[in-house]
C-alpha cells in the first residue's frame, strides 16, 4: 500500500497537463474541452493500472514519459467516428449491417447543394407560401408509377422507413376495425419487426385465416365481415414456402376487395421499379405488378431493390394516401431534406432510364465475366506485390459462386459471380476475415468452407487498389 501511495504521488494532475507546453498545439488544434477529457481518460487509467499493481515505479516513469503520445492516442479514438466506410467483398448487394444500399453520386450532389443551405423544402415558389414537402417526390413517383397504373391516379407519401409505412396505413385504414391476413404472412424480419405487434400498435385488430402452408381465397371471403376494414398481403421477404402451398394471387384478392368494397394492402418490402428479370430473378413481384393487379396502397422500402435512401413508401390511390397524409401519425414519422434530396435524384436516373447510376442496380448488371476479369487483375496485384514483400503468406484462386440481393428481397434468387478465395498459411479463415475488418478500411468478407471469399461485385471498382493493399498489409504483418 505505501509502494501505491508513492505511485499515485508520482501521478501529474489533469491542469498540470493541461498547461504544459508538449499540448499548447494540441489544445489549439482541437479545443481546450477534449483535450482536458482526454487528460482525465489518460490520468484514470494510470491510476487504475497502479491499483491493479500493474505498474511498477519504473514502469510508471516510462508511461509519464510518453504521457504526451498517450493523450494524442486517447484524443484520437475519442473524437474519431464510429461510423465509417468499410469494402463489402460479401457480394451481398443489399447488405443490411452494411447500410444496404448505396446511394448515386447524383444524391451526393442533391444533398450538398441543398442541405448546405436553405432550400425549398416546405414552400411554394410559384405561389410565395408554405408548400409540402413530398410535392418533389410525388411528382416523379406519378411519372413512374401512373404510366403503368391501370386507371385512378397514384400518390405517394414518404415516411422513414417501411415499417413505419405499414403502421401509417393500418392506422389510418383500419383502426378500430379487423385486418385480414394470412397465417403464412404473419412474418418477423430483422430487429424483431412482427406484423402482429405493428397491428396492434396501429389500433387495428389481426384477424388470421388459413395455414401456415395454405390459404384460399375462400378464406379471406369467409372471415369478411362489417368490422372488417382492410385485407393485408404481406411478402415474405427473408423466407421461402415451398412443397404443399396454396396462396390466392394478387389479382383474385384484389377482386375480393373491389367485390366488398375494402382497400387492399400490400407490404411488398423491397419494392423494385427496375424489371428483375433482365438480371435473371423472376418472381419477385415489383411496384407496378402490385398496382397492375388491383392493389389500393403497396407499401416498400427506399433503401433496397429501389436503390435510395432509407424510406418507407406508400404508392397507390390517391384518396387514400391523401386520408394517411392527414394522418397526425404522419408528421411523426416523415422525413427531411437529406431523404428528399437523394430520393429525388434516385427518382430522377429512373426517369432517365439511366439504371447504372443507382449502384445497386449497377451491381446487379454487372455480369460474371466482368467480375472474373477484375478478380484476375485483383489476383495478378497480390502475385506482383508478394514478389515485393517477400514471404507473402497469401494463396488465392478463382471459383465460381453466387451473389445474393440480400436485404430481404428475393431469399432464394442469386446472380452468378466469381469469388476470390483466399487462405493464409499461418491464420486460419477466421482469423484471416478479422484482421481483415480490422485494415483501413475495413474489408468485409465472407468464410466458407475454411477460406475468405471476396466477391467483387459489390467493391466499387475504384476500391480494387485499396482492396489489394490491404490484403497485402494483412498478410505481411
Amino acid at each position: 500500500m505505501k509502494i501505491q501511495a508513492e505511485l499515485y504521488r508520482e501521478l501529474p494532475s489533469v491542469d498540470e497537463l493541461v498547461h504544459s507546453p508538449a499540448l499548447a498545439e494540441l489544445i489549439n488544434q482541437e479545443g481546450p474541452a477534449a483535450v482536458v477529457d482526454a487528460c482525465r481518460a489518460v490520468v484514470s487509467r494510470l491510476r487504475q493500472e497502479i491499483g491493479a499493481g500493474h505498474l511498477s515505479a519504473h514502469d510508471l516513469q516510462l508511461a509519464l514519459a510518453d504521457v504526451h503520445v498517450a493523450i494524442r492516442q486517447e484524443l484520437s479514438r475519442a473524437l474519431r467516428h464510429s461510423l465509417q466506410p468499410v469494402i463489402n467483398a460479401t457480394g451481398v448487394i443489399l447488405h443490411t449491417n452494411l447500410g444496404r444500399a448505396p446511394i448515386a453520386q447524383s444524391a451526393f450532389e442533391h444533398i450538398r447543394e441543398t442541405a448546405g443551405s436553405y432550400s425549398n423544402l416546405e414552400f411554394d415558389l410559384a405561389a410565395g407560401e408554405r408548400g409540402r414537402r413530398d410535392v418533389h417526390v410525388d411528382r416523379l413517383f406519378r411519372k413512374l408509377l401512373e404510366a403503368g397504373s391501370p386507371s385512378a391516379p397514384v400518390s405517394t407519401i414518404v415516411v422513414n422507413n417501411n415499417a413505419a409505412a405499414v403502421l401509417l396505413a393500418l392506422n389510418t385504414l383500419a383502426e378500430g376495425g379487423e385486418v385480414i391476413v394470412s397465417r403464412g404472412e404473419l412474418v418477423e424480419i430483422g430487429g424483431s419487426f412482427r406484423i402482429p405487434d405493428v397491428m396492434s400498435k396501429s389500433g387495428a385488430r389481426l384477424r388470421e385465416v388459413g395455414t401456415t402452408n395454405r390459404t384460399r381465397i375462400s378464406d379471406y371471403e369467409q372471415a369478411l365481415s362489417e368490422r372488417t376494414r382492410l385485407l393485408l398481403r404481406v411478402h415474405r421477404s427473408n423466407f421461402k414456402i415451398s412443397g404443399f402451398t396454396e396462396q390466392p394471387t394478387v389479382r383474385e384478392l384484389a377482386g375480393l376487395a373491389r367485390k366488398h368494397r375494402v382497400p387492399l394492402l400490400e407490404d411488398l418490402g423491397s419494392g423494385a421499379l427496375f424489371d428483375l428479370a433482365q438480371v435473371g430473378i423472376k418472381n419477385e413481384p415489383g411496384v407496378l405488378d402490385s398496382l397492375r393487379a388491383g392493389v389500393d396502397v403497396v407499401t416498400y422500402s427506399g433503401d433496397k431493390l429501389l436503390g435510395g435512401p432509407q424510406a418507407g413508401l406508400l404508392s397507390g390511390r390517391e384518396d387514400l394516401v391523401q386520408k394517411m397524409r392527414s394522418n397526425s401519425l404522419f408528421r411523426a414519422l416523415r422525413v427531411d431534406k437529406l431523404t428528399y434530396a437523394a430520393l429525388e435524384s434516385t427518382l430522377v436516373a429512373y426517369l432517365k432510364r439511366d439504371y447504372d447510376a443507382v449502384p445497386a442496380l449497377r451491381m446487379m448488371q454487372t455480369s460474371k465475366s466482368e467480375i472474373a476479369r477484375r478478380a484476375a487483375a485483383l489476383m495478378t496485384e497480390i502475385a506482383a506485390a508478394s514478389e515485393r514483400a517477400h514471404p507473402l503468406r497469401l494463396a488465392a484462386e478463382l471459383i465460381d459462386s453466387a451473389s445474393l440481393l440480400g436485404g430481404g428481397s428475393a431469399p432464394s434468387a442469386t446472380i452468378p459471380t466469381t469469388v476470390i478465395a483466399l487462405t493464409c498459411y499461418s491464420l486460419s479463415a477466421n482469423e484471416l476475415a478479422a484482421r481483415l475488418r480490422a485494415g483501413v478500411p475495413p474489408v468485409i468478407a465472407r468464410v466458407e468452407e475454411g477460406k475468405v471469399l471476396l466477391d467483387l461485385r459489390t467493391v466499387f471498382p475504384e476500391q480494387d487498389k485499396v482492396l489489394t493493399q490491404v490484403l497485402v498489409n494483412t498478410a505481411t504483418v
